[in-house]
């Protein structure tokens, strides 16, 4: 069965399953318990803001996946989930946030009774959602089964996206204009920057025509100043001022789908440096964008775009970018690979990065990122359609 109200056909549930069985059984394993709500959401279409109680994907080798949370969550996922509502599972609420009791215990109840007392699970165990002690109770529950780490088993299946997975994402690039013009319209010296972050989440959740905006895995990330020396600091309630830059880190969401966008702006006159990096920056981007085709690695995007800040005397370490699509908080990349010097994954096309070769200085910080789809041929295709520059408001 597949609801009115899943985003995607029984089809394209279909392929995902197909893929994630294909790797369970390259990596040995009977039966997998996914945590990560992207994960649970991608396989399920589970979606609520209930990731912060226990709650998983069961995948076998057969048959529909089973979902499993707290029982008013189970209520959601026969709201948004394809399968029969036999396969949609709610345990008590004594369950949440007891300590004599703990949900592990009812999923363990789950796996065995299907059989799987003995065999080997998969568990993410790299992930912000499956705890230690859930781990802990899990084992102590199944003292007959093999935890198997499959972290990121599942978000490698991922990375290369369909036809109807890039419908959404270039849905969330139309909305990322949208909130990125709203940044760069709204900031001037003298507005509270909490006040310009208000609109900013107003234009997103907005949408564009009938494409309705969903909330991002990432709050808007707009420091000024000294503190845009910095990657990942949010927003106060002080003014913007003059002879400060302020660079936007933001995304439009359509169901769950990201596409990121990063600009600078600045207030006044920018020095000669900031001007030199720019230029720095934009020509990295062309040259990154020239090696992001089918076929290369994601190391020849980072060392290209590293190749031209040398020719300018600029320094830089750490990645450059990674994939997106489907996500929720506290992250939307899907940590797998990445856009850096040591990264030799073989670029295909369908996979969809945020290559983000931002520059944090000494006294500013200056973001220009493209969220890129990597084509069947040619260079990659930046999936937003704003001017890539310093935007100055003099």
């Amino acid at each position: 069965m597949t609801p009115s109200n899943a985003p995607f056909s029984r089809a394209e549930y279909d392929r995902r399953l197909s893929k994630t069985r294909a790797a369970m059984a390259a990596a040995g394993l009977d039966a997998l318990f996914v945590t990560d709500p992207s994960n649970q959401a991608w396989l399920t279409g589970y979606d609520g803001w209930s990731f912060y109680v226990h709650q998983g994907v069961i995948v076998t080798p057969e048959g529909e996946p089973i979902w499993w949370g707290r029982y008013m969550d189970m209520l959601g996922g026969r709201r948004t989930c394809w399968m029969d509502q036999s396969n949609i599972l709610g345990y008590g609420d004594h369950y949440v946030q007891s300590t004599v009791v703990h949900p592990m215990q009812d999923l363990a109840q789950h796996l065995l009774a299907r059989g799987f007392g003995n065999r080997r699970i998969g568990v993410e165990m790299e992930n912000y959602y499956y705890s230690a002690k859930a781990h802990a109770v899990l084992s102590a529950e199944l003292p007959d089964a093999e935890l198997i780490d499959a972290s990121a088993l599942v978000n490698w299946q991922r990375l290369i996206k369909s036809d109807e997975e890039l419908g959404f994402i270039r849905k969330a690039a139309r909305i990322s204009d949208q909130v990125m013009r709203t940044a760069l319209e709204r900031a001037e010296p003298g507005l509270r920057k909490n006040d310009l972050v208000a609109d900013i989440m107003h234009a997103g959740i907005t949408g564009v025509g009938d494409d309705w905006g969903d909330y991002p895995a990432i709050v808007p990330l707009t420091p000024s100043g000294l503190d845009a020396t910095a990657a990942h600091l949010t927003w106060d309630g002080a003014p913007m001022r003059d002879d400060e830059a302020t660079f936007f880190e933001l995304s439009g969401c359509y169901r769950r789908y990201h596409a990121p966008l990063c600009r600078t702006v600045f207030l006044g006159r920018p020095s000669d440096d900031m001007r030199r990096a720019e230029e720095a920056q934009l020509e990295g981007i062309a040259v990154g964008l020239e090696a992001a085709r089918a076929g290369n690695r994601t190391c020849d995007i980072a060392n290209a775009f590293m190749g031209v800040l040398g020719k300018y005397g600029i320094e830089r370490s750490g990645r450059m970018g990674y994939p997106i699509g489907l996500s929720y908080p506290p992250d939307w990349g899907e940590r797998t690979a990445s856009i850096r010097s040591e990264d030799e994954t073989v670029l295909e096309p369908g996979m969809v990065f945020h290559f983000m070769p931002a520059l944090w200085m000494d006294t500013w910080g200056l973001e220009t990122t493209e969220t890129i789809l990597i084509r069947d041929e040619g260079t990659a295709e930046p999936l937003c359609e704003f001017d890539r520059k310093l935007f100055v408001k003099a």
